[in-house]
């Protein structure tokens, strides 16, 4: 434990210029003491560790020190090759830079671990988009990836409500959601999310955007993923659900929005059903989900989509008997 600790640490400090022993500790998950203990250590190991004191001091290596891939285990040198994405490489115009890195890893590593980019493809590939959809790359994307690459601003054009709208975007990450593209960009001193698809132009500028460092794009992409989700639930229905039914709501629904519903529902009854407020993004969009439930649900209101329900039952009577 403490030996990955140790290699994390100095490869921490080769990849810049110094760090503080609080900003080591929150890389590492220790104390400032431990990362004392830590750079001790790695001195007596002969490691050119360098302690600048004083309020802005912190550790460094001197003298230009480098360090090769050799600490690396088996099981962590194929997760480094696992981490790339091959196909959304290829689709950004960086296949060729990601093969040279690969290749200069595999150089760096121990002769009996460089048969671990074959290993991990062996064993792993990545498929994002969905069943039963066409993945198709926008044109524009290796354009547009260059742009957040490079920080620079960028010029698009994309149709809205009729018309052709043009922005200037600040591109701040770039998605790949179950085979479509989206950009993360501010524009108008907000965060929004663009598909890349859709847009009929785009252009680098020459200026340069200042990035705000403390953007996460994981942590930005959930939230408004999640927000996207949950705006299209604009409707409800009341549902009674056998336990089967209870099992498989969030399989043909919104998954949060169906746990959201079950988890406030309170108990079954004396039969064993259960009734729940489900969120809807539309009564036709309602229709074609819990039509997969079958008999395992049934629609207790609004009335109209009851009757829709109670019509597709007598048609199934007519084709079964």
């Amino acid at each position: 434990m403490r030996a990955a600790r140790l290699i994390k640490m100095v490869l921490l400090l080769q990849s810049r210029p110094s760090m503080t022993a609080g900003e080591l500790a929150r890389e590492l998950d220790v104390s400032e003491r431990t990362i004392t203990r830590d750079a001790q250590a790695l001195s007596e190991a002969g490691v050119p560790v360098y302690a600048d004191r004083g309020r802005t001091g912190g550790y460094r290596l001197v003298g230009g020190y480098r360090t090769r891939l050799t600490g690396l285990a088996r099981g962590e040198a194929e997760a480094l090759f696992l981490s790339g994405v091959p196909g959304a490489l290829r689709e950004m115009g960086l296949d060729d830079v990601s093969s040279a890195a690969r290749l200069k890893v595999s150089a760096a590593l121990l002769p009996s671990l460089r048969d671990a980019s074959d290993s991990a493809a062996q064993r792993f590939h990545l498929d994002a988009p969905g069943w039963y959809h066409e993945p198709r790359t926008p044109e524009l994307l290796p354009l547009v990836a260059e742009a957040v690459w490079s920080d620079r601003l960028l010029r698009a054009c994309y149709p809205r409500r009729g018309t052709e709208a043009e922005r200037e975007l600040a591109p701040y990450g770039l998605v790949l959601k179950a085979g479509v593209w989206y950009l993360c960009a501010g524009v108008e001193e907000a965060l929004r999310v663009y598909r890349i698809d859709r847009f009929t132009s785009a252009e680098i500028l020459q200026e340069r955007f200042v990035r705000d460092e403390s953007f996460d794009l994981p942590a930005f992409w959930e939230e408004r993923s999640t927000e996207f989700a949950r705006s299209l639930l604009r409707t409800e229905v009341l549902l009674r659900l056998s336990p089967d039914g209870v099992r498989r709501l969030p399989h043909v629904t919104d998954r949060l929005a169906a746990r959201d519903a079950i988890g406030a529902a309170g108990a079954p009854d004396e039969a064993g059903l259960l009734t729940v407020v489900l969120p809807v993004e539309s009564m036709d969009v309602a229709y074609g989900q819990l039509l997969a439930l079958g008999p395992e649900a049934e629609v207790l209101e609004p009335a109209a989509l009851r009757d829709r329900f109670r019509a597709t039952a007598e048609r199934l009577r007519g084709l079964y008997g």
